[in-house]
């Protein structure tokens, strides 16, 4: 029997967005499906005039959804005067978390629980890539699915989305390179497991920005994510305020000119984390300087790290897996934050230099980073060098199938 997928869905004034999402649902082909939607935005909204047209707007997509009636779609009204979210518990990990565990409800243990977004185009075989791949490797925790942002043809746009996503995607293949197990993207848009999964776990812990990234590394700290997927999502670009940070986020900072929260981090930097991975065995017998010893001490207020992880250990391996999931994604990118202004060079010059020195040399991508700037490259410029970034990874990710 082929599982069936229940896709979950956040909207909060998505109406342009909304055609397109549901011819993507019903083309889907080659297994059974259903979905849950979330309407949503606070009940307080109602009474502000700026925000008040977004509610409005909402209320017009729950008209459409439901003249469409389609009985795999499911509605969640939390938009309609007196139903919206009330005091501290909304945004779009509220709305997220919703959808997710009414599907988690509906679905039999086998089924998967796929997070999709509105603004998110897939192709007809998304569905039954996620199934093969579930498949696969069928004692997976999760699914993340590769992702790739279609250009606009507006020159600041374009820039911007080419930009975070370069920062996303120099992240994405140091993790690979030093073997990371949180060596993956969380994309709200493109992450999956089994609803026995979802249910053992607790399911999705409520954020009011990066529930994506949360979810993922407890997916992660519950068993290896598959990475290796037939198929690619492609989120749309452009400058949203409905999440806290994000793509969206990014690039409104980013059109501004402040890229600080976004920097190409330091190959380096990543090779610390992986001489800290590297130490783990010895660790296990006695306590020995490491890389991360300083920002670790700095993090847990002075208390010992590998002592308590050490004394609940009966094996190497069991104390590689505490230390692992004790330096996690969260820890990761703290590390990197907190130094990343002790390595050289500018963001140009980094990128450069990782791209030049890691993988196979291409002349004409060697010459565009050797006068890279990302003010004044042609977009067409950046496009190349994010090409050429997503072809690497989607390599590394198909080469190692679940980290």
């Amino acid at each position: 029997m082929c599982p069936k997928v229940y896709a979950a869905i956040p909207v909060l004034d998505e109406t342009e967005y909304l055609p397109n999402l549901i011819s993507d649902l019903v083309n889907q082909q080659g297994c059974p499906w259903e979905a849950v939607i979330c309407i949503n935005q606070p009940d307080e909204w109602w009474h502000d005039e700026q925000r008040k047209k977004a509610c409005i707007r909402n209320q017009a997509s729950l008209e459409y959804l439901n003249s469409l009636n389609l009985p795999q779609i499911h509605l969640i009204d939390k938009s309609t005067q007196g139903s919206g979210w009330a005091g501290k518990n909304h945004g779009v990990g509220w709305a997220r978390k919703t959808a997710m565990d009414k599907a988690s409800a509906m679905a039999d243990p086998g089924d998967l629980i796929v997070s999709m977004d509105a603004d998110t185009r897939y192709s007809p075989g998304f569905f039954n890539s996620l199934i093969l791949a579930s498949g696969k490797y069928p004692d997976a925790a999760g699914l993340s699915v590769p992702y790739y942002h279609p250009l606009t043809g507006d020159e600041t746009t374009d820039r911007c989305v080419l930009r975070y996503e370069i920062y996303m995607r120099n992240y994405a293949l140091n993790m690979l390179l030093i073997n990371s197990p949180y060596a993956f993207s969380a994309i709200g848009s493109g992450m999956a497991c089994k609803a026995s999964v979802y249910r053992r776990m607790g399911g999705l812990t409520p954020k009011m920005s990066g529930e994506d990234f949360y979810f993922m590394q407890k997916l992660r700290k519950s068993g290896h994510i598959v990475v290796d997927i037939a198929d690619t999502i492609y989120p749309a670009s452009r400058f949203s305020d409905r999440v806290y940070f994000g793509t969206g986020p990014a690039m409104i900072k980013g059109r501004n000119g402040d890229w600080d929260s976004y920097p190409v981090y330091h190959n380096q930097a990543f090779q610390l984390i992986k001489q800290t991975y590297d130490a783990f065995d010895g660790l296990f017998n006695h306590n020995s300087a490491t890389p991360m010893d300083a920002f670790l001490e700095k993090v847990t207020h002075g208390d010992p790290v590998w002592e308590p992880l050490r004394s609940n250990a009966s094996t190497k391996e069991s104390f590689a897996r505490a230390c692992m999931q004790r330096i996690d994604a969260l820890r990761i990118l703290q590390f990197l934050k907190e130094t990343n202004n002790i390595f050289p060079h500018d963001n140009e010059r980094r990128l450069h230099d990782f791209l030049t020195n890691h993988f196979e040399k291409n002349t004409g991508l060697t010459e565009m980073l050797s006068r890279l700037d990302f003010e004044q490259t042609p977009v067409s410029e950046l496009d190349s060098i994010r090409n050429f970034m997503a072809k690497e990874e989607l390599i590394l990710q198909r080469k190692k199938g679940i980290v």
